[in-house]
């Protein structure tokens, strides 16, 4: 017996949560697009992690 695959729920726009289009996916209008950009161009998003040391492997003064 085969199995009906579940449809997905409707994508939401990361920025202010209304249903993701098509063009703009995943948000729903460039204009929540150009908000998340500006949002990691300044900073206010940032990916978790250990500080990296002011010299990497890169620069060996030896």
């Amino acid at each position: 017996m085969a199995t009906e695959p579940r449809p997905r729920p409707a994508a939401r726009c990361p920025v202010c949560g209304r249903a993701a289009s098509a063009e703009s996916r995943p948000f729903c209008s460039p204009r929540c697009a150009q908000a998340d950009l500006g949002r990691w161009l300044t900073g206010a998003y940032a990916i978790p992690g250990a500080p990296e040391d002011a010299t990497g492997p890169d620069d060996e003064s030896d």
